[in-house]
């Protein structure tokens, strides 16, 4: 009993060493550190609305966390969720999720929607309440069930079921029903009016394409891409490098413990085949080498100093500073580069002070984009005001797991995602410090940088 009791306070006073050593900067506040999370697999789209709601999602995995941490739920100070297409019964999704978690009445929640960049957002805005010193334990996350996307009705059916509604008598219903036309019954689909942008009505496909013309991205570059991210998702799995996967269980018992939409054999030969999908016939864009349509939910638990102290939690990184930025719509995949710029002149840092980067894989050739837009004189200058390059991230350093090519896109649920894998890549390799950033639908990007302390 004695050692058990020496050995808790021995690692106590570890763990408040390691917080104290991390604490000279700071979000603008106290510090915040993300001390746990997880996520669920990522389960292709296939053509019908998959086995688990958006809500569903974030709830199996959120039960999993909460059921390993010293605290109980109703002790957390609230719950923030990312989600960009939370279904009919699922509005303020965060606070659904929250209740069905078991977090109590008390405990506030609410809903971020930012796009691509709905899970990220979830981080920073739990993180700055923490570090103004208004929470101390904060659930952030981000979840999206895009199979179940919704199908809208055109404009002229909803004014015809209005006259149908105000039709009484049997008179009124047949010149109701005399006026219904083929036109009525034309769908709206929701994923694919939600892909494109509406200001600049291009898709987010037909923006990478943009992308590829500017920085002469060939196709070949964007398959060799989109392989390597097969590959390497592929590899992670086989060597156990996806820490935060948990197993779910649907309403039959079925299980599902890994990202279905990987291709281990993924080839060039293959991925040649495929047609241009959003400029045909000449484009470059395909769905070999785009982000895949799936469902998933990730989460991070977000703790203030005396939090960790309290519960004695273990530390796997602290968030030191965010940026959101806004670029030409038309440009969206770009994104990146604006927003994780500040952030490394703010901090002075050069890409071999970054351990690691991911950057959500919108689209192969966007990403390819975002490496040549850093090492081109020009746009440095001109679109990011910087007096030189700021140089191409290794390869080697960029999505070393894979990405969205090869594991999806939830949109809602990436920006967690990147940052939670971002800080097991740390913690894998000894590495001090990584940025996750995101392209944002509309013309955004979000990046965050992290840290944690070295063994």
């Amino acid at each position: 009993m004695a050692q058990t009791k020496k050995a808790a306070t021995k690692k106590r006073a570890a763990t408040r060493k390691k917080v104290t050593a991390m604490k000279d900067k700071d979000l603008g506040g106290r510090p915040v550190y993300i001390v746990d999370g997880n996520r669920t697999p990522q389960l292709k789209a296939r053509g019908r609305p998959g086995p688990f709601t958006a809500s569903d999602l974030a709830t199996l995995a959120g039960r999993r966390l909460l059921a390993r941490q010293p605290f109980e739920a109703t002790e957390l100070d609230e719950v923030v969720l990312g989600c960009v297409m939370p279904g009919p019964d699922e509005a303020n999704i965060g606070r659904v999720v929250a209740l069905r978690l078991g977090c109590g009445d008390k405990v506030t929640a609410w809903t971020v929607q930012r796009n691509c960049a709905s899970g990220m957002q979830s981080i920073d805005s739990g993180a700055r309440n923490i570090a103004l010193g208004r929470a101390d334990l904060v659930m952030a996350g981000g979840t999206e069930s895009m199979s179940h996307a919704p199908v809208l009705l055109d404009d002229q059916m909803i004014i015809w079921l209005g006259e149908w509604a105000k039709a009484r008598s049997v008179v009124a219903r047949a010149r109701a029903l005399a006026k219904l036309r083929p036109k009525h019954f034309r769908i709206i689909i929701g994923l694919l009016r939600g892909l494109t942008d509406p200001i600049v009505g291009l898709s987010m496909g037909q923006t990478t394409e943009n992308l590829a013309y500017r920085f002469n991205i060939t196709r070949e570059e964007m398959d060799a891409y989109a392989m390597q991210s097969h590959h390497r998702l592929a590899a992670a799995l086989k060597n156990g490098h996806l820490e935060e996967l948990e197993v779910i269980y649907d309403h039959l018992g079925k299980f599902y413990d890994h990202d279905d939409g990987m291709r281990a054999d993924s080839d060039m030969a293959g991925l040649a085949k495929l047609k241009p999908v959003f400029d045909r016939p000449y484009g470059l864009v395909t769905a070999g080498n785009s982000a895949q349509i799936t469902d998933g939910a990730a989460w991070t638990l977000l703790a203030s100093e005396q939090a960790v102290e309290k519960y004695n939690l273990p530390v796997l990184g602290r968030i030191v500073d965010s940026q959101w930025a806004g670029l030409d719509p038309a440009q969206m995949g770009l994104g990146p580069v604006h927003a994780m710029s500040p952030i490394m002149q703010r901090h002075k840092l050069s890409l071999d002070d970054v351990d690691y980067f991911e950057i959500n894989e919108a689209f192969a050739g966007q990403v390819l984009a975002c490496r040549k837009a850093w090492n081109d004189k020009d746009y440095c200058k001109d679109e990011l005001g910087m007096k030189g390059v700021v140089g191409e991230i290794d390869i080697n350093r960029l999505n070393i797991d894979g990405g969205g090519v090869s594991l999806g896109h939830p949109v809602g649920t990436s920006g967690t995602r990147i940052t939670l894998h971002l800080l097991n890549v740390l913690k894998r390799n000894n590495a001090k410090r990584g940025i996750a950033s995101l392209c944002i639908g509309g013309g955004q990007g979000g990046a965050l940088l992290v840290e944690r302390e070295t063994e």
